[in-house]
Order: C-alpha cells, then sequence, then structure tokens
C-alpha cells in the first residue's frame, strides 16, 4: 500500500491536471513516442509561440481527473499519451497536426473542443481550418469590399444628381 505521503503527492498532480482541463478551451491527447528531445523542444517552443502548452502525466492520474471532472478521454489514455491544453480553441491543433505532418511519431489520439469531444478525423478537419486571424483578415476583407461597393454607389449617385 502506497504511504499517505505518495498518495498525497498524486492528489497534487491530479488536482493540476483537474485544473489545467477545466480552464482551457482545448485538450488534446496525442502520442509522442519516437520524437527526439530537440523535437520535443521545437514543438513545446511552437506551441508555447500560439499560447498553448503541453505535459505528460501518467495516464492513471489524468484518467482520474478527468473522471472527476466528468470527460470521457478513456481511449486516448492507451500507450504513452501526452496533454496538451490552451485557451485558443484551434491553436493547439493546428500546431500538433502540422508537427506531426513533418514527424511522423506524433500521432493525435483524441481532444476535447469547447466540451465537444473530438476523434482523430475531428480534429484533422479542425487543423484544415484557417487560423483566427486569417478569418479576421478575411472578415475585414470582405468588410472593405462592402464599404468600397458603398462608396462607389453613392459617388455614381452623387454625380447623376449634379448632372441633373
Amino acid at each position: 500500500m502506497a504511504s499517505q505521503k505518495i498518495l498525497d503527492q498524486k492528489q497534487l498532480v491530479i488536482d493540476e491536471i483537474k485544473d489545467r482541463a477545466s480552464n482551457a478551451k482545448t485538450i488534446v491527447l496525442f502520442d509522442y513516442r519516437g520524437i527526439t528531445d530537440s523535437e520535443a523542444k521545437d514543438l513545446r517552443i511552437k506551441l508555447k509561440d500560439n499560447n498553448a502548452d503541453y505535459k505528460v502525466y501518467k495516464n492513471t492520474l489524468m484518467a482520474r481527473a478527468f473522471n472527476d471532472l466528468g470527460i470521457d478521454l478513456a481511449e486516448g489514455l492507451t500507450g504513452p499519451s501526452a496533454f496538451a491544453f490552451s485557451d485558443d480553441q484551434i491553436a493547439p491543433i493546428k500546431v500538433l497536426y502540422d508537427f506531426a505532418q513533418d514527424h511522423p511519431a506524433l500521432v493525435l489520439k483524441v481532444g476535447i473542443v469547447d466540451g465537444e469531444k473530438a476523434d482523430q478525423a475531428k480534429l484533422s478537419e479542425y487543423a484544415k481550418l484557417p487560423s483566427r486571424d486569417q478569418l479576421l483578415t478575411m472578415l475585414a476583407g470582405g468588410m472593405i469590399g462592402i464599404v468600397r461597393d458603398l462608396s462607389i454607389c453613392l459617388d455614381l449617385y452623387s454625380q447623376q444628381k449634379e448632372e441633373n
């Protein structure tokens, strides 16, 4: 039987996982076997640049924390798993997906995006969405087009009124 000190340490880790999972909009479990230390460092830097991070915990502790939160990610907790989390819904998925394209050893397993469970196929769909900045640029471009068209119409209308 484990000593009380060890149980307390495990409970602290479970509480840390619960805190990170409950504060994150996106949770992604992925298999990191086969990536080197330098590749893991590159991945961590890319995630940090996108306001995300990842950490490796024991599957049993993650399972306990997720069960306490009512999150069902049991199928993602087979084999070594890393836990990526972020306040951005899409950024960590895109970073992990792009990294996996260059490093086939990394495999996305399952995730939670805004409270909804996402399997590998759904994570792949999310990864192909434009980034938030790209969407804002597209929105701004569309709005500028409307304003431009309105100004052309108003100019033509004023020219027509001047002729009369």
